[in-house]
């Protein structure tokens, strides 16, 4: 057996027809084809043919048959067919994406508090919203990263030959993980649509308060993004700034001039600094809105007027 699982092809299952006919045992079957002998009894389990009806012959049509059991494996694995099976579980699914929940997040919480609808992967998740009916409801939309077309999995090359493994996150002091201490920071980019060029804000949040920092950037290259941070964190005292958390991304590998001790998570694992990726901030900011919200406080300003305070005047207010 390999080390790496692949799914039974029709070469095997024509095998595994022919051994049955034979009177072979699962044991023996699984041995002829490299596998584990409860892969070849749930193919077999799965795709017995049972039937009360009889050829011209009187003969019954029942056993396991290599072309029926291939043809319905590829229905089954066909896209997101779970989901499709199911529109209890796939209401639920798209209820969650609208309300700005990440396919992980969706996943994670029907593992722990299951709903009557049932569990699914966040990678059947992923599969429905790239899927010809999720991109015709314009689903990736609803994603942290919008794009049109999911990326290939496991395409991209590991960077922790980038990063010391005394920056990885197992050494990072363990007084941070239980949020007893001021001072430990947790950092992420959020970026815009293409339309907006190279402008993104950084998110930078102090894991024991919660206490937010947003910072408008012009550019996403590591040097220019390490002196933002840099020029935020200087003020404050020591104790203040005492570690900062990232994920992998190539943004954060100007981290030697930042005034802090920098951690970074596993790889493919920004949940470890889940307070600042779990802010919402992916889904719910846009510049547009950020935009339209500073032109109305400008616009109440010049007018003397406070935004939400009715006709109020800074006069009647006090000041």
């Amino acid at each position: 057996m390999g080390s790496h699982y692949s799914h039974l092809d029709l070469s095997e299952r024509r095998l595994i027809e022919a051994g049955l006919i034979a009177g072979l045992s699962v044991a023996a079957l699984a041995s002829t084809l490299g596998r584990h002998r409860s892969t070849v009894y749930r193919e077999i389990a799965r795709h017995f043919y049972h039937t009360a009806e009889r050829d011209r012959w009187g003969h019954g049509y029942h056993g396991y048959y290599c072309v029926a059991a291939h043809r319905a494996a590829g229905r089954r694995r066909h896209g997101c067919a779970k989901l499709a099976r199911n529109p209890a579980l796939l209401a639920h699914v798209l209820s969650k994406l609208r309300a700005g929940w990440s396919p992980e997040q969706i996943a994670g919480r029907l593992k722990v508090e299951p709903e009557v609808v049932g569990c699914v992967s966040h990678e059947t998740i992923y599969r429905y919203v790239y899927s010809a009916e999720g991109r015709r409801d314009g689903l990736f939309a609803l994603l942290a990263m919008v794009r049109h077309r999911r990326r290939r999995l496991r395409g991209r090359k590991p960077r922790q030959g980038a990063i010391p493994p005394e920056r990885w996150i197992t050494a990072r002091p363990a007084s941070v993980a239980d949020r007893s201490e001021f001072g430990h920071w947790e950092c992420d980019l959020v970026l815009f649509a293409r339309a907006f060029g190279k402008a993104n804000v950084t998110s930078l949040q102090e894991r024991q308060s919660r206490y937010l920092i947003l910072q408008a950037n012009e550019d996403r290259r590591a040097g220019p993004l390490a002196a933002s941070l840099s020029a935020l964190l200087t003020p404050l005292p020591a104790p203040a700034r005492q570690t900062i958390t990232f994920d992998r991304g190539t943004e954060f590998m100007g981290y030697r001039t930042v005034p802090a001790d920098c951690y970074f998570c596993d790889p493919h694992s920004p949940w470890q600094k889940g307070g600042v990726e779990n802010g919402g901030l992916k889904n719910e900011v846009r510049l547009s809105n950020i935009i339209r919200g500073l032109v109305s406080i400008l616009e109440c300003a010049h007018q003397g007027r406070y935004p939400g305070a009715g006709s109020a005047t800074r006069e009647n207010r006090g000041g």
